[in-house]
């Protein structure tokens, strides 16, 4: 898929499990903004037997096992499951056993919950799938448990306290990444901060996404951004300390079909997985528009705001600041996260940046950044089930019916930029699109 100009000035796109539409006929022009299309592992037992090793960046995976070593596997949790970690999982432990000589009892697998709740059993055997349920270990990290071993201090002086599983056996992480809204992308070092520290740890990584000076975030940190970032830099270090001895980094498609498989020495690995997210999901613009209409592509991306809001923060890169966003999240859960509409008392009194910076958590963040990226709008319209006076202090209006949005929609004039999956596509101008895939180099390279 490309970024185009379309004769066609209706969109039709998906909201919740139904699809609505949108007259754009009044527009003076319409482009419609898609991720590249990307290839698609037809074979996964295949092309994941050849990435740990013919194709596996630095030594096989084989080189690095020997029988009686014990190990562990850390697994995102069910948040993540869009890249059915359960498949890879059932491979790597079959690969172990038959290949490496490890005994199941030497296994481990844990769940990188960070500040998450814990896994139900159901939903344990799921993730790492019934064959690997029934032969090994399968354990929830608990970010407050009183046995996490500090195993160091990272350069911008946070304790590292890890779960005792990930210390003194060998460690195997397999991760997804996306690009991130404040460690740059995820997967790869996530899967050991926040994944597997303590809630302090983890506190003191994330609330640098603040600004140390002013009452914004900083702007080293955001979507794609690793250069001189704090949060991928401190998350970077505790994987460092905690020194997996290889890493699983799965990319998929707008169809959560698996589609980049990158394995081997851990950092590595995942930097090229993050070159081929960039190189698929970074899209080049020559401009921004007057109006931007964003959906995040239905069920289940929009089940609440949380989850949903990503398609907010990657379309407003390709909005004119005053313009208008018109944003389509169903929201049938409302805000997701517990906490993420309390910030709205501190958001009404002028407070919200005072209040994140006493305590902050993760969900009020993702409120601030939402914030933020509004106020570039004029007019942000957005098309929920969620009670508008929820929503009307973050400087949203929104609306039940589509046909309600087509009657605030001035059109006449403006240009255009409809974009079906907000999630999947993150807008970027030519000197930044050059810059984001400048950071790789040769992790940059064609992936096969």
């Amino acid at each position: 898929m490309i970024a185009c100009s379309s004769a066609d000035r209706v969109a039709r796109l998906r909201y919740g499990k139904e699809e609505v539409t949108l007259d754009l006929s009044d527009a003076a022009s319409v482009s419609w903004l898609y991720g590249s299309e990307m290839p698609t592992i037809s074979d996964l037992p295949a092309v994941f037997l050849r990435s740990v090793e013919e194709d596996c960046i630095g030594a096989p995976l084989k080189a690095r096992l020997h029988p009686g070593d014990r190990v562990t596997i850390i697994l995102s949790d069910i948040t993540r499951f869009w890249m059915r970690q359960d498949r890879i999982c059932e491979l790597l432990v079959k690969y172990l056993e038959q290949q490496c000589g490890i005994a199941d009892s030497d296994i481990a697998v844990l769940i990188a919950l960070g500040t998450h709740r814990p896994m139900t059993d159901a939903e344990l055997e799921a993730l790492s799938s019934p064959y690997v349920y029934a032969r090994c270990e399968v354990r929830n990290h608990d970010c407050d448990a009183p046995d996490l071993v500090d195993v160091g201090v990272t350069r911008y002086g946070n304790h590292v306290e890890v779960n005792p599983l990930a210390v003194g056996r060998k460690v195997i992480t397999v991760g997804g990444t996306v690009h991130h809204l404040m460690a740059g992308y995820g997967g790869g070092r996530k899967s050991i901060l926040p994944g597997v520290c303590s809630r302090a740890t983890i506190r003191r990584n994330h609330s640098m996404a603040l600004d140390p000076e002013h009452p914004q975030s900083s702007p080293l940190v955001g979507s794609g951004k690793l250069n001189r970032n704090p949060i991928h830099e401190d998350m970077d270090d505790a994987a460092a300390l905690v020194d997996p001895i290889f890493g699983i980094d799965v990319v998929v498609n707008a169809n959560a079909e698996h589609a980049g498989l990158f394995c081997g020495d851990f950092r590595e690995a995942w930097l090229a997985s993050c070159a081929f997210c960039q190189r698929y999901y970074g899209r080049e613009i020559t401009g921004e528009s007057d109006v931007v209409i964003a959906s995040c592509g239905g069920y289940p991306k929009d089940l609440n705001l949380y989850q949903g809001i990503k398609s907010l923060l990657n379309g407003i890169h390709a909005l004119k600041p005053g313009g208008t966003f018109v944003f389509l999240c169903a929201c049938p859960e409302g805000g997701g996260a517990p906490d993420f509409f309390n910030w709205t008392k501190p958001l009404s009194q002028g407070q919200l940046d005072e209040a994140l910076r006493a305590n902050f958590t993760i969900a009020g963040y993702i409120f601030y950044a939402s914030c933020e990226s509004i106020r570039k709008a004029g007019r942000f319209l957005m098309l929920s089930q969620i009670d508008p006076v929820l929503v009307r202090d973050m400087g949203i209006e929104s609306f039940r019916e589509v046909q309600q949005i087509q009657r605030a929609l001035d059109l006449r004039g403006k240009s255009v930029t409809v974009i079906p999956y907000g999630g999947y596509v993150l807008p970027q101008n030519e000197a930044t699109y050059a810059r984001l895939n400048g950071e790789f180099g040769d992790a940059a390279l064609p992936y096969h």
